[in-house]
């Protein structure tokens, strides 16, 4: 797959934005340890791009967000803003491909979404905890892996330190989890009739 605009990342952020997504490759063995005081950029950003599912790397995106907004916020710099249309660009130049993830499967997405306790804060149906919009609902970021990876890499910050003031876990995700995840939410997203403007879900 040959990337589309493999100087997004640079243009979004410059280095701090490079900082943060070093930060998604666990360190190697090769990797120099960093000096007192460093932030910890990991390995180069060269070392992240390998043949790997789309939503494979909105998993891993997601579990290291934590450790970059701490990254950055050590540098203090700002969280940079990325859409989906840039994510796309940037999951092509990190070589991700969605003919590498496997088939999703809604019934394990049903399973994720329980074990990982998605519903101690988000709703979905009216049930579950208080964040909204609803998970139920139909939402353009469903549509791909680049659109959800966008919103989570933006919302994910606030997200983690709710769960740190909750006293809650933030969820990991391995393997094929994330994609099963997003089927099952699409699938409940369809067979959810649209809000209608101006009402609010039960509580």
């Amino acid at each position: 797959m040959r990337p589309r605009r493999v100087v997004t990342w640079v243009r979004i952020g410059g280095g701090a934005c490079a900082v943060a997504l070093a930060a998604i490759a666990r360190p190697t063995s090769a990797s120099p340890a960093p000096s007192a005081g460093a932030i910890a950029a990991g390995p180069a950003l060269e070392e992240l791009r390998r043949p790997q599912g789309e939503m494979e790397l909105a998993g891993r995106l997601w579990n290291h967000v934590p450790g970059m907004f701490a990254a950055l916020s050590q540098a203090a710099s700002g969280w940079p803003r990325i859409n989906a249309g840039e994510m796309a660009d940037l999951m092509a130049y990190l070589r991700a491909d969605p003919a590498r993830d496997a088939e999703s499967d809604s019934a394990k997405g049903q399973v994720v979404l329980l074990r990982k306790g998605c519903l101690k804060c988000h709703r979905l149906g009216g049930e579950g905890g208080r964040i909204e919009p609803d998970l139920a609902e139909r939402r353009a970021d469903y549509d791909s892996a680049a659109a959800w990876a966008a919103t989570m890499w933006t919302h994910t910050p606030a997200m983690a330190l709710m769960a740190t003031r909750q006293g809650l876990s933030y969820p990991r995700f391995s393997g094929d989890d994330m994609g099963h995840l997003l089927s099952f939410l699409k699938q409940v997203a369809a067979t959810t009739p649209p809000r209608r403007s101006g009402t609010t879900p039960a509580r």
